[in-house]
């Protein structure tokens, strides 16, 4: 079995303005149905200070290497629906809809919200009336949604008890992206804790007829380990095939090729990579 590895990252998007420099976390890329690619992230003002990153970037490029415009904020904390914070969109299409799920966070650590916004143009962006589609801890945040066997899959980093216990990729089952089934777990580390951990922005991709599993940071923060296995639903240690210098990865197809993306705090934004699986 060969080694996944990413080439030379290069810079495509940094939010900062003169007199204030600003980073992406954790992100999402998105085509329209014109084909115009939409990027949407945490962003805060240099130093970091994650549980007051209070809105969502959004930016738009024909290309995704750039150039890129930045636009207004897409999302803003409600207070009044009870969000503490704006963690980690991610946004899929579905017909003419686009659904944002996001961590809104709340008081209680334990039972983090997973929010969902709609949208038909990217811009204007609608909170689920129904409020979280549900609640996960500890501090579950980071979905990522993608379409297997006739269903919806959401991953997302939580831990094995919602109190603490084993850093977990936990996935969630729907038909129809509004109606979620109770936690499964695809991916369980031997490191324990509460907050933040090593299962952090997981990304799911199959290739070649394997499934890939992306989650970071590991070892440190600018890192991503990549693992593969026959099913989508399990990975372990075992299956690890690559290690990649990036933060938050995403992996997008660009002109039948793969790029992975990497962001962060004191990472001068977005930066994009060719990603390399082993012939």
């Amino acid at each position: 079995m060969g080694t996944v590895t990413a080439g030379e990252f290069r810079h495509i998007y940094d939010p900062s303005e003169p007199d204030q420099c600003w980073y992406i976390n954790d992100h999402t890329l998105v085509q329209d149905v014109g084909g115009r690619w939409h990027l949407f992230g945490i962003t805060h003002p240099e130093p970091a200070d994650p549980f007051d990153e209070t809105e969502f970037a959004h930016a738009t490029a024909d290309d995704p290497h750039g150039p890129w415009t930045k636009h207004s904020a897409a999302l803003t904390v409600d207070r009044e629906r009870g969000e503490t914070h704006l963690w980690a969109p991610f946004v899929v299409r579905d017909g003419d809809t686009y659904f944002m799920f996001y961590d809104g966070g709340g008081t209680d650590r334990t039972a983090t919200g997973m929010g969902l916004a709609t949208s038909t143009d990217l811009f204007h962006w609608t909170r689920h009336p129904g409020g979280p589609v549900f609640r996960d801890g500890y501090d579950a945040r980071d979905p990522m949604v993608l379409r297997v066997a006739g269903q919806w899959v959401m991953y997302y980093c939580a831990t094995s008890a919602p109190t603490g216990g084993n850093h977990v990729v936990a996935y969630r089952t729907s038909p129809d992206l509004v109606h979620w089934s109770e936690r499964r777990i695809a991916f369980t580390d031997p490191a324990t804790g509460t907050g933040a951990g090593n299962t952090e922005s997981p990304f799911v991709l199959r290739h070649a007829g394997a499934w890939y599993l992306l989650i970071g940071p590991r070892p440190g923060y600018v890192g991503t380990e990549i693992f593969r296995g026959d099913n989508p639903f399990h990975f372990d240690a075992s299956g690890r095939v690559g290690q990649v210098p990036a933060h938050a990865a995403e992996v997008i197809t660009h002109e039948d090729t793969l790029w992975i993306t990497h962001a962060g705090w004191a990472q001068g934004g977005v930066a994009l990579a060719r990603l390399h699986f082993p012939r």
